[in-house]
């Protein structure tokens, strides 16, 4: 159930592709709020708005904001008139998106004369945070010659405006294009599922290299399987049916306080020994020989090695980069990189060996 208030808008703080952010008037006082102006329309101070507070009130991570359900001011709201395909289908907030794959879509034909990826790189994160690290990468090895596509799945958030870091991302020429796979929207093209997806990236964004991962917001139980990054599985499987070249981002952690996330997350090992049906590539950051040790042989235990190659690759200089000549500040579970140093370098050291497995 939907814990809903009503409130006022006392002051817009933000304006982002898409995105309102704002303070309303709550009866218990003032709050933050977002607005998704593609689902709700635009939003002005003083206008009178009903809001989702539930997961504020649990205290979940959402950026301790609420969400605007309607706004009472816009009595008549009408969508864009191309696209028949529904999003968030059959909730309160279902909306009408034009995807790739649609008849009268004019990259219906890019997506029917697919035949292939053709070992295109497909870099499949199971994390928000890999995007950075993954993008510089493939960057940094290829001297920026390479067009990055990212597919943003439903794993997570569904409103890829609501990320900043993808916005951030754009802004500094480090993802190309991007594509909102399932039930997630927004990106620059919409697709029904994760395979016309990566279809699409490569036919209709003309990527050299995709990267694959949900918004912010994994979803975890500290069970076998239930966590939103069993998709990691999913999507090497589903690369590999497209004759895709995959490459998975393992989550490598020595700062996490929680045992099952120590070396290679029991997140990755599960994926790679068990969802992962098919083969792919993973790739390891060099680190320190005591760690390197310590995760090999997790890899070995649970037979990973003989199913998966291996690859291991120096990455400080992509991180260094990511850092400080780009600028980009990024956390992995309110960790730092310098907190957190092995999780970036993994991701950084994927986007180094996607940008090394091009075939021109």
């Amino acid at each position: 159930m939907i814990r809903i208030r009503q409130g006022r808008v006392t002051r817009i703080t933000g304006v982002r592709s898409g995105v309102t952010e704002l303070v309303v008037e709550l009866e218990e006082g003032e709050a933050k709020a977002v607005n998704y102006d593609f689902l709700t329309g635009t939003v002005q101070e003083g206008d009178g708005v009903i809001l989702n507070t539930t997961a504020v009130h649990l205290g979940l991570g959402t950026g301790g904001s609420h969400f605007i359900l309607a706004n009472t001011a816009n009595e008549a709201v009408d969508p864009p008139v191309e696209g028949h395909i529904m999003k968030l289908r059959y909730t309160p907030m279902q909306a009408k998106v034009l995807a790739v794959e649609e008849q009268y879509s004019p990259y219906r034909a890019a997506i029917e004369n697919f035949t292939g990826l053709k070992k295109t790189p497909v870099i499949v994160g199971s994390l928000h945070s890999h995007l950075p690290g993954a993008a510089v990468g493939v960057k940094q090895a290829s001297g920026g010659r390479l067009r990055i596509g990212y597919v943003m799945t439903a794993g997570a958030a569904l409103p890829l405006p609501f990320s900043r870091l993808v916005r951030e991302l754009k802004e500094k020429g480090l993802v190309d294009v991007t594509v909102t796979a399932g039930h997630a929207f927004g990106g620059n093209f919409e697709a029904v599922n994760i395979y016309t997806g990566l279809i699409a990236a490569r036919e209709v964004g003309r990527a050299d290299v995709i990267i694959a991962a949900m918004g912010p917001g994994i979803v975890g139980t500290g069970t076998e399987f239930g966590f939103s990054g069993v998709e990691q599985g999913e999507i090497l499987n589903a690369v590999n049916v497209l004759g895709g070249k995959a490459i998975c981002i393992p989550r490598i952690s020595f700062a996490d306080p929680r045992e099952r996330h120590t070396g290679i997350s029991h997140h990755t090992l599960t994926v790679l020994e068990k969802i992962a049906v098919t083969p792919c590539t993973v790739a390891l950051p060099v680190v320190e020989k005591v760690k390197a040790h310590f995760i090999r042989q997790q890899l070995s235990r649970r037979g990973i090695t003989s199913r998966h190659q291996v690859e291991e690759l120096a990455a400080n200089e992509v991180l260094e980069s990511m850092v400080h000549h780009y600028g980009i500040k990024v956390t992995t579970m309110g960790r730092s990189v310098d907190e957190d140093v092995e999780f970036f370098l993994a991701s950084c050291a994927a986007g180094k060996l996607a940008a090394r497995s091009v075939v021109y």
